[in-house]
């Protein structure tokens, strides 16, 4: 009996102790702005005291303290039980608390020559429209990048002929393991890492997965860096010498300042991406806002859908704004599902992924002579083999060819399975759900992949003969009609968190984008990959973001005093629609894509730096913002500034594009454009309305006398008397054209 008392005596004191170590985990705690009147030691010991005021001693606030944002952002990070966050919920002076997910993941020669960036012929140096030279190359514009670090041995980063580190730089070069001070230069000024949130959750860093420093062992964070701000390389190439050419960042002289958030997932192969914790996350942006950062370059998304106040990203960068500091971001690769997009806030730049017009065709020959285009990355060549659709036995694969469908698994663990199996090539073939989207992989095999088409081409062939043969040339870059094109992975719209929010803003090269390597890499991340390569091909929208960084930089060296909102508005009113054969931009499906997939289109550097007019937006309107999506909220971001007692519709944000989400009436949509063109000018207004809308506009015309002139405008926007199309959204422009300047704009519009 004793001893059965003794036992439930146990289990009594046992299970609270249990249930408060589990439930304890990383909240942040959000204040919005800084008020400027305290120091930095002040501003810590005041969050103290918020940890005190829940907790049951000094000792337990102090150690469940991770990180105190003191730069812009007003918050702290700290280990806590549910109850502890409610109490702080609870308080009038705190804006959020955020419960810490590590819902955040990294989303990568011939592209910059795509967007016509590296034109610098004589015609166009004559007229003053090389941006390259026009912005001394990004010159002393410092970009920040948040992501898994650099290798910064790569050529890339090379600061050969560039002046000292600029006097306004406040950043530090962060020492750890196979990192020291040495690796900063006039190139990498600064470097950071951030762990704390990765350690509460994972424990210390692995050291044969990652290093703990800025020193990058996963590639991801590399790429970015060097797409956005890389030296020029040249004889740069993937492995095998594919895509051999000279590798250059957007801004080749831009500064870099490397912000390490996203760690390797401990027990996870590199290919299954990184881990980056919120609260790690929101500690890089608030010091590279403190360094003196000009663009933040952020290549991450999540996986789940977060109201603005709840989304750091959303939070650091609006801080970031109020420092006008530009911040680019990628959409997501949640595509093709409609709402899958990443980082919607309106004070950033949200990045499509689209390709350029290269391929690496690697074509099938079957023993009928006809031939089938195949795409591949892989650098391995054969010669004639048969082919027989089979299983993977060794005793039938030996020696041939194998026909393999996408599906379960990594498409290079197939190529690994034919391989082991005897095989000597591999053509992996589209489903019917993937169409004809190109997919890249550097197998270990001799390997091509086929579009759906040709997948059925190549079975009634395989079907229709007792001894089918057939060849995989190998792989060389070519020339590619149409595009861009739209990859079928990047996230769309409409936007989630607020419809009347255009997202994208604005697509970019983000397919088999070739930039800098970690060599502590491989080109696959799987753990069974020994080889190493300097330079490889990625894709996403993590390679997407980069390229507007670079060229965001690129804009602010040339108009430095522009606003982000007009760096923002230049960029993608100036965006193509179109292909290289002046078509519409087409999908992944082969049917024209539409705003929710590209934005405002194609970006175009060099228009962009001669927009005409810009759709201005100052840091007060983004607060007077939040007043229409959530009036509570701005009061507590920031106490200077009060929500109208009549509140605007979030449609009259000065944003250069819009969505009405349900047209039950006429809508009348406000805008203001500024001039930023020399000289005196006349625009008129035109547009093309989708089937079922109609548009009164007032006025038609806009004279400018003088740069900085601003006029406003207004839409109104009613339903046609047509019923055939109704519970769908649909997509038409509007533009201003002065003859010269192109300022275009797309809209989307609801019909219930």
């Amino acid at each position: 009996m004793k001893i059965t008392i003794f036992y439930l005596l146990l289990v009594l004191i046992s299970l609270p102790l249990l249930a408060l170590s589990v439930e304890k985990k990383v909240y942040i705690v959000y204040f919005g702005e800084h008020d400027g009147k305290k120091t930095l030691h002040e501003i810590e010991n005041t969050h103290h005291s918020y940890l005190n005021s829940v907790k049951e001693s000094h000792e337990d606030a102090k150690s469940s303290l991770l990180y105190s944002y003191k730069n812009s952002i007003n918050g702290f990070a700290a280990k806590l039980t549910p109850d502890e966050a409610s109490k702080l919920s609870k308080m009038k002076e705190v804006v959020s608390v955020i419960p810490s997910h590590g819902k955040y993941r990294s989303q990568t020669t011939r592209s910059w020559d795509f967007v016509g960036l590296n034109d610098h012929s004589w015609n166009r140096a004559q007229m003053g429209d090389d941006l390259l030279l026009n912005a001394q190359y990004g010159k002393n514009q410092i970009i920040g990048v948040v992501d898994s670090g650099v290798w910064p041995e790569s050529a890339s980063f090379s600061d050969v002929g560039m002046d000292p580190v600029p006097k306004t730089w406040k950043g530090i070069c962060q020492e750890g393991v196979a990192f020291n001070k040495s690796h900063c230069n006039r190139k990498i000024i600064g470097a950071r890492y951030y762990v704390k949130g990765f350690y509460n959750v994972f424990g210390a860093v692995n050291p044969s997965e990652d290093y703990l420093s800025p020193r990058d062992a996963d590639g991801h964070g590399t790429h970015t860096a060097s797409t956005a701000t890389g030296r020029q390389v040249p004889n740069a190439a993937a492995l095998g010498g594919i895509a051999n050419g000279i590798a250059s960042g957007g801004a080749p002289m831009a500064r870099l300042a490397i912000y390490k958030a996203c760690w390797a997932m401990p027990g996870k192969p590199k290919s299954d991406g990184n881990t980056c914790m919120d609260e790690d996350v929101l500690a890089a942006i608030d010091d590279a806002i403190g360094d003196g950062v000009d663009i933040l370059s952020l290549s991450l998304g999540f996986n789940e859908h977060s109201p603005l106040d709840q989304d750091v990203i959303a939070i650091g960068s609006l801080h970031a704004a109020s420092k006008n500091i530009v911040t680019v971001c990628s959409a997501g690769n949640g595509g093709p599902s409609p709402a899958s997009l990443a980082n919607i806030a309106p004070w950033v730049i949200t990045v499509a992924a689209s390709g350029i017009d290269r391929q690496f065709s690697s074509p099938v020959l079957l023993g009928n002579g006809m031939k089938i285009q195949g795409y591949s990355i892989s650098p391995y060549a054969m010669n004639q083999m048969q082919c027989q659709p089979d299983t993977l036995d060794p005793y039938k694969v030996n020696g041939k060819i194998v026909l393999c469908f996408i599906g379960q698994g990594r498409n290079v663990d197939k190529g690994i399975e034919v391989r082991k199996a005897g095989g000597v090539g591999l053509i992996l073939a589209n489903n019917q759900d993937n169409g004809n989207t190109i997919f890249y992989d550097s197998h270990f095999i001799s390997a091509t992949g086929v579009g759906y088409d040709g997948a059925v081409t190549i079975l009634q062939y395989i079907y229709s003969t007792a001894y089918p043969t057939a060849r995989i040339f190998p792989v060389q870059s070519v020339s590619y009609t149409p595009a861009p094109f739209m990859a079928g992975y990047s996230s769309r719209g409409p936007n989630h968190v607020d419809a009347h929010i255009l997202k994208p803003d604005i697509t970019a090269p983000g397919l088999q984008i070739l930039a800098a390597w970690s060599e502590a890499s491989s080109p696959t991340k799987l753990p069974y990959d020994r080889r190493s390569t300097k330079f490889n091909l990625y894709s996403g929208t993590s390679m997407s973001c980069p390229h507007v960084s670079g060229v965001a930089a690129l804009l602010r060296a040339v108009h430095p005093n522009w606003s982000i909102s007009a760096i923002k508005s230049a960029l993608m009113t100036t965006a193509s629609v179109t292909d290289n054969l002046n078509n519409p931009i087409q999908d992944y499906t082969g049917n024209p894509a539409t705003p929710f997939v590209f934005g405002s289109g194609h970006f175009q550097p060099i228009k962009a730096s001669d927009p005409g007019l810009v759709y201005d937006i100052s840091y007060d309107d983004y607060l007077h913002y939040l007043c229409t999506i959530n009036p509570g909220l701005l009061n507590k971001v920031n106490a200077k500034i009060n929500c109208p007692n009549q509140l605007a519709s979030p449609l009259n944000l000065n944003y250069p594009s819009f969505v009405i989400p349900n047209l039950y009436g006429p809508v009348t949509v406000t805008r203001t454009v500024t001039n930023v063109f020399d000289g005196q000018s006349r625009y008129e207004f035109s547009w093309n309305l989708p089937q079922g809308v109609s548009i009164l506009v007032s006025p038609t015309v806009l004279v400018f006398d003088h740069v900085g002139q601003s006029f406003s405008f207004t839409m109104t926007i009613f339903p046609a008397n047509d019923y055939s199309v109704r519970n769908q959204y649909v997509f038409g422009w509007y533009m201003w054209s002065d003859g010269r300047h192109l300022v275009r704009s797309p809209f989307a519009v609801f019909l219930p």
